[in-house]
């Protein structure tokens, strides 16, 4: 009888540690073990997101200018929320293809709620959520108990929820989001001084974490990271978050007579979903079940996790986060419309959670993929756009992307197999 393997392939992120003994040196060399073996995470996704900085800045002044910086972030807002939610689907194994247009639903339902019901804007930002996560329990229901593949479920929602959001709004109309909260989720800023006061607050409190979950490892004689590695992961996350404070505080105006300082709010609410996600995969029993499920199904039924379980509230999480992303798309094109969340969306977010460093095959990704590769994927459109490429330029160029992430994500997975790491 042949083997159950009863360990399943989990999140680097579980394996990450060093021994007690290691060295910071010891820790690198390690580090580049993992790499040669396969096991590069979202690696290629950063080392491509800075190239297409260097060459984007280097072929236009006004790519690494403060105002277009700021336009890159909340172009990559929409899609960095979809991409988190559909990395909890690809965790698992399986793919939602009807993401996008839930979140058209969802934000034309928070819409009429506004405009023709004149609800206020928390209580029609619960309803599009809620109408998001009432489509999650569908697709989840109809691929856990029916046993049909999450690609023809998802298919046909796909096709259904497109046929839902012309009845809502007819065919060729649209619906005004002009409530000043959410319209200001992508067009307004944070104040300055809260905006230093909320990257002071990431920076002290990741570092506490690091430090804290250090010292206890240490004093519990756990496997740990080296002192100085968490350092450097201090040291790196804080000059993200200053770096970008500070060029965002800049007046980015175009104009003398009107001044632009802040960060958007559409980046905290990225930070705080990226930080909750990250909670929930990494330090979290359900977390945990979801690796499990994505590495071994088999194996992990026979550990007493309940598949279906998981598989409903993975497409739940995906179609409650696509919500948020419809909405905060309509935000930034100021109405909803019929071709709302379809054409492309599903597609660059789906581009971005690979690209990200989140493997197709299951069981390996983390919700900061999805960030990563949401923002290299607008950062290809921002940078052609502003090079004046045509529209089949971005399409190519994303496609090529893509198709390198996801020939990287089988020949790494191929790489960890062969060396025993996956």
């Amino acid at each position: 009888m042949t083997a159950v393997r009863t360990e399943p392939a989990l999140d680097p992120g579980f394996s990450a540690d060093t021994r007690a003994d290691e060295t910071f040196g010891d820790a690198v060399r390690g580090y580049l073990r993992r790499v040669r073996g396969g096991d590069m995470g979202s690696l290629p996704a950063v080392l491509g997101l800075i190239v297409l900085f260097i060459v984007f800045g280097l072929a236009n002044d006004r790519f690494l200018s403060a105002l277009n910086l700021a336009n890159l972030i909340t172009q990559a807002g929409a899609i960095c929320v979809l991409a988190m939610g559909l990395v909890f689907v690809l965790l698992v194994g399986d793919i939602d293809l009807s993401a996008g247009v839930a979140g058209g639903v969802a934000a034309c339902t928070m819409g009429l709620a506004v405009v023709n019901m004149n609800w206020p804007w928390w209580s029609a930002l619960l309803a599009g959520i809620a109408c998001g996560a009432v489509i999650g329990l569908a697709i989840g229901l109809l691929r856990a108990k029916l046993g049909i593949p999450s690609f023809v479920v998802t298919l046909a929602f796909f096709l259904g929820l497109q046929g839902v959001t012309l009845k809502l709004i007819g065919e060729g109309g649209s619906v005004r989001v002009d409530d000043p909260v959410i319209r200001g989720l992508t067009i307004s800023n944070l104040p300055v001084t809260a905006g230093w006061a909320v990257a002071a607050v990431v920076v002290i409190g990741y570092a506490a974490l690091e430090f804290g979950q250090h010292r206890r490892k240490k004093t519990l004689q756990l496997s740990h990271s080296p002192v100085g590695v968490v350092a450097a992961r201090v040291a790196a996350v804080a000059a993200v978050v200053l770096g970008v404070t500070y060029v965002l505080s800049v007046n980015r105006s175009v104009s003398a007579a009107t001044e632009i300082r802040g960060i958007p709010y559409v980046l905290p609410l990225i930070l705080v979903l990226l930080i909750a996600m990250t909670v929930v995969l990494k330090r979290t029993s359900y977390g945990r079940h979801i690796y499990a499920v994505g590495g071994n199904a088999e194996a992990a039924r026979r550990a007493g996790i309940s598949v279906n379980r998981i598989r409903v509230s993975v497409f739940v999480v995906c179609s409650s986060l696509a919500a948020l992303s419809g909405i905060i798309a309509a935000s930034y094109a100021g109405k909803v419309s019929a071709s709302s969340g379809g054409g492309n969306t599903l597609l660059y977010a789906v581009g971005a959670a690979v690209i990200g460093g989140t493997s197709l095959f299951g069981g390996k990704g983390r919700a900061v993929d999805a960030v990563i590769g949401g923002v290299v994927v607008a950062t290809i459109a921002n940078g052609l756009g502003l090079l004046n490429q045509s529209s089949y330029i971005n399409f190519l160029v994303t496609g090529a992307v893509l198709l390198l992430a996801a020939s990287v994500d089988a020949i790494s997975r191929r790489r960890r197999s062969t060396t025993g790491l996956g």
